[in-house]
């Protein structure tokens, strides 16, 4: 991933690649001026050591944010972090030793996986479909952990605008989680950077919002803000928040209290509702400039999801094709992508990348699905010249469905592969 990052950042290379978001409508010069006069009254404050559970002002502004998807949170049982990706981690370090097993989404964050291998879990896939992580599917993979004497920690999910899927869970397919958590005490990691960046409709309540004491909730300053300051937070029950202060403090002593003021600042300030709906607006172009160019570039056989919000598209490739093996054809004709094996634990998802429409001018977004085009149809192509198409998927490389979790011989990965 960082070797593919390295050339997606090339100028000449449409990068359909990275999730970074685009901070270009920010009121920059303004937000300047604001740093310059917070360092100035508050300096001695903003610039020191502070609470390794976050300030109390900011955990509070949380409470006020997770309000707009219907989450009733007390800014106690708030505790700040350096991103949801540090919040990840410290969860993790709390609740997994190695060989234990952790259940997600497939495909899921690449991330996540990564966060997750560092501590030696086990991963179990559990398959998708078009309304969120399909509940037979996690009734099995949980019946087929505990038949091994095994206990799942916790269940990891991105209910908004999934990464890299961007499939939305239904408010049934939700409740329904909900309640399987529930009767099963299987504790859930709810990951929410994207629930308020929706560009079609309004802000589905998240899972929390439930109020079940099953949730833990993963939230970020990044995609509502600005992924440089790197605040997110986390919300657990008291017993669970109180081992993540211990944690954070262990890692970093305290979170960044400078942007903690930051961020404060911004949100004080400034209209940061209506700056959510410029960005909405602004995404929306994106993803409509995406999907105009998917359909025009793209030959028989490429299918994507469609995004109601969020930053990515899943696309499958035609059959026999890797998306792996693709890549650097792909670079050569600059244009990147992410290739599905990343999204995946146990090296299936070469049939499938993640498109990313969040960045890139519409004009390049349109021009980058020309580019990959171009190379899908040359990729079939040439297999049609040397007599590959009577070959099936499975005899060139290992294979996934991108929501429903089969392989290409229909059957499930199985459910204890690392």
């Amino acid at each position: 991933m960082r070797s593919l990052f390295a050339v997606a950042n090339r100028p000449e290379v449409v990068s359909l690649a990275g999730g970074m978001p685009n901070i270009e409508d920010l009121p920059r010069a303004a937000l300047g001026e604001a740093a310059a006069k917070l360092i100035a009254d508050h300096g001695t404050q903003a610039l020191q050591y502070g609470s390794g559970q976050g300030e109390a002002f900011i955990r509070e502004l949380t409470c006020e944010i997770m309000a707009l998807e219907g989450v009733n949170a007390n800014p106690d049982d708030v505790v700040m972090c350096a991103g949801s990706t540090q919040g990840l981690d410290i969860l993790t370090r709390v609740f997994i030793d190695p060989g234990d097993v952790i259940l997600t989404e497939a495909p899921t964050y690449v991330g996540a996986l990564s966060t997750f291998a560092a501590y030696q879990a086990q991963i179990v896939h559990v398959e998708m479909d078009g309304d969120g992580i399909s509940m037979a599917a996690l009734d099995q993979a949980l019946a087929t952990v505990r038949a091994q004497g095994k206990t799942a920690k916790f269940l990891y999910t991105i209910p908004n605008f999934q990464n890299p899927s961007g499939i939305t869970q239904t408010m049934e397919r939700r409740r329904e989680l909900v309640e399987f958590a529930e009767k099963e005490h299987l504790l859930i990691l709810e990951d929410n950077p994207y629930g308020l960046l929706t560009i079609d409709g309004t802000p589905k309540p998240a899972l929390r919002s439930l109020e079940s004491d099953q949730i833990i909730y993963l939230g970020s300053f990044s995609k509502i803000f600005s992924p440089g300051v790197r605040l997110g937070w986390i919300v657990a029950p008291p017993a669970v928040r109180e081992k993540l202060v211990l944690t954070q403090e262990a890692a970093t002593l305290c979170p960044s209290v400078f942007s903690q003021f930051l961020v404060k600042t911004y949100f004080d300030t400034f209209d940061w509702r209506s700056q959510i709906v410029e960005f909405n607006d602004m995404y929306r172009a994106r993803r409509d400039a995406m999907e105009d160019g998917l359909a025009k570039h793209m030959p028989e056989g490429m299918t994507w999801t469609h995004p109601a919000g969020g930053f990515f598209v899943w696309a499958q490739l035609p059959q026999g094709l890797d998306s792996q093996a693709m890549l650097p054809r792909a670079v050569t004709a600059k244009v990147a992508y992410v290739p599905g094996p990343a999204f995946y634990a146990d090296g299936f998802g070469s049939r499938y990348m993640r498109l990313s429409y969040c960045f890139p001018t519409p004009e390049r977004i349109f021009e980058g699905t020309r580019r990959l085009g171009d190379v899908i149809k040359a990729e079939l192509a040439m297999r049609a010249t040397f007599g590959l198409d009577a070959l099936e998927d499975g005899q060139t490389s290992p294979e996934q469905a991108p929501l429903t979790g089969k392989d290409q011989h229909g059957q499930g990965p199985a459910p204890d592969i690392l």
